[in-house]
């Protein structure tokens, strides 16, 4: 079963209610062929639970990565990934699009 924009907020919400740090991050803009639409989000817990997809699988790892870091240090980052960037071939956003994710703390 596919996991609704509506669950992930929930798990945000337990999680955040539960004490734990928490991190979302939102497909904010996509160019060409895209694994996933704006609007699109993920978000990951201090321990490193996530739940939702913001790239169909392919950038997920260095999402999670920057949500752990953003709910240790605050604030919020952008980060863009697209064919032409080495990032993009490291982790495998090779459908010839852009996307870029907004990943902030949840306070």
């Amino acid at each position: 079963m596919l996991t609704t924009d509506d669950d992930i907020l929930v798990h945000a919400e337990t999680w955040k209610r539960s004490g734990k740090g928490v991190a979302v991050a939102t497909v904010v803009d996509t160019w060409g062929s895209a694994p996933r639409p704006v609007g699109s989000q993920l978000v990951v817990d201090q321990d490193g639970n996530f739940l939702g997809s913001v790239s169909g699988g392919c950038v997920e790892g260095d999402v999670i990565t920057e949500g752990l870091d953003i709910i240790e240090a605050g604030g919020s980052k952008l980060l863009e990934f697209g064919v032409a960037d080495e990032t993009a071939w490291r982790v495998g956003l090779s459908c010839g699009g852009k996307i870029r994710i907004l990943v902030q703390r949840i306070d």
